[in-house]
């Protein structure tokens, strides 16, 4: 693949501090969890894609390179109303929450949505994502500014998220605002998870994605039995080839469509030249962002 596109993500931060090592096999000093580009050469086996067709997808890491080598199988055809730099942003974020809510969550149209860092990469594909099922979508971040461009993009309920969280009370927020959530998407961990079990509609699911708050929360065993609401951890680094395979299937599905639609969009705060990346890096790191920072390998 020629790169054209490739998005920076919370992942790649934590490997360059050395606490998220790449897989066997994917180059260890390389971030890089998404792509956009060209193809340049295919395997003996490949039908598809094909030499010169626009692609993207995600991968293990080292796609914030010129040139990365990934499975076939991961592998979607870039709309054309999408600028392929652009749709290097697209993949982790909207495979990630295309595959929390719909997959691990089982999302319904009409039901309620909770998502934690609204504003994040993620947080702006949940946002949309949901609110094409025709869901009611309640978000929390800890800026009014993330809020209201979350407003912007279709986000029903905005919540103010605490520096020092109190899940009691967080959770009588949630509720109050818009209900009990039927699925929520968790990007932060930490005491979130016990208020969103407090909060949770019975029969729903928690799909946890992120632990920024923490990865050791306190989880009120007897309110989730109580509710008989499901918990579910998600990664798609670690996946095997298959089980990537089988979340860019359900991507090429229902999201590819929607992107192709103008639906739902790319949300990109800013892109850098590949060899800027430092910049790039330092700007994700200073949380000021909505959406995606990518960087053009051209």
């Amino acid at each position: 693949m020629r790169v054209h596109g490739a998005g920076i993500n919370r992942a790649d931060l934590m490997q360059r501090l050395g606490f998220y090592p790449a897989p066997p096999g994917i180059p260890p000093d390389i971030p890089g969890l998404e792509f956009a580009g060209v193809v340049d050469a295919v395997g003996p086996d490949v039908v598809s894609p094909a030499i010169g067709d626009r692609v993207f997808g995600v991968t293990g890491g080292g796609a914030q390179a010129q040139q990365v080598i990934v499975p076939a199988s991961h592998c979607a055809t870039v709309p054309e109303n999408l600028d392929l730099v652009v749709a290097g942003g697209v993949p982790e974020v909207f495979v990630t929450a295309h595959d929390a809510m719909r997959t691990r969550g089982r999302l319904a149209p009409g039901q309620h949505v909770l998502v934690h860092a609204v504003g994040s990469g993620v947080g702006t594909a949940v946002v949309q994502l949901a609110k094409a099922f025709r869901c009611t979508v309640t978000g929390t971040a800890r800026t009014e500014s993330k809020l209201d461009d979350a407003r912007a993009i279709g986000m029903d309920h905005g919540i103010l998220a605490p520096r020092e969280l109190e899940p009691l009370a967080f959770s009588q927020a949630i509720v109050e605002h818009g209900g009990a959530p039927d699925v929520v998407v968790d990007l932060v961990g930490g005491a979130y998870v016990t208020a969103e079990v407090a909060a949770i509609a019975p029969g729903g699911r928690i799909i946890i994605v992120g632990t920024l708050a923490g990865g050791m929360p306190a989880v009120p065993l007897l309110g989730l039995m109580q509710k008989r609401a499901e918990m579910h951890g998600t990664v798609l680094r670690p996946r095997s080839i298959a089980d990537k395979a089988a979340a860019t299937a359900a991507f090429v599905d229902e999201v590819v469509p929607m992107l192709a639609s103008g639906t739902v969009r790319p949300i990109v705060d800013r892109v850098f030249p590949l060899g800027d990346a430092a910049d790039a890096y330092a700007l994700v790191e200073s949380d000021t962002t909505f959406g995606k920072v990518v960087l053009d390998a051209q």
